[in-house]
């Protein structure tokens, strides 16, 4: 029979095809996944108060950093909501 080599008889461009295609699937698996099955996204601000009431708990800073950070964070999210009215 027939000796196609390595490449099936399609040479280095047959194969090129064949690996931008096989990319191209697996980067359709993972949009309709990521599609089908969305991750919730964490309020930022959330997030920076639960590390900073942490290292406060923690005795890492002062009441008063505390409290400078705490109120840096109330007006950024303030900013936030505001300025995406």
């Amino acid at each position: 029979m027939g000796n196609y080599g390595r490449w099936g008889g399609m040479g280095w461009f047959g194969g090129l095809m064949m690996l931008l295609f096989m990319v191209a699937l697996i980067l359709l698996v993972v949009w309709a996944v990521r599609a089908l099955f969305p991750t919730p996204r964490r309020d930022e601000r959330g997030t920076a108060l639960a590390v900073l009431q942490r290292r406060y708990a923690a005795g890492e800073i002062s009441a008063a950093e505390y409290e400078q950070a705490r109120r840096l964070l109330d007006g950024v999210a303030a900013q936030r909501h505001h300025g995406s009215s």
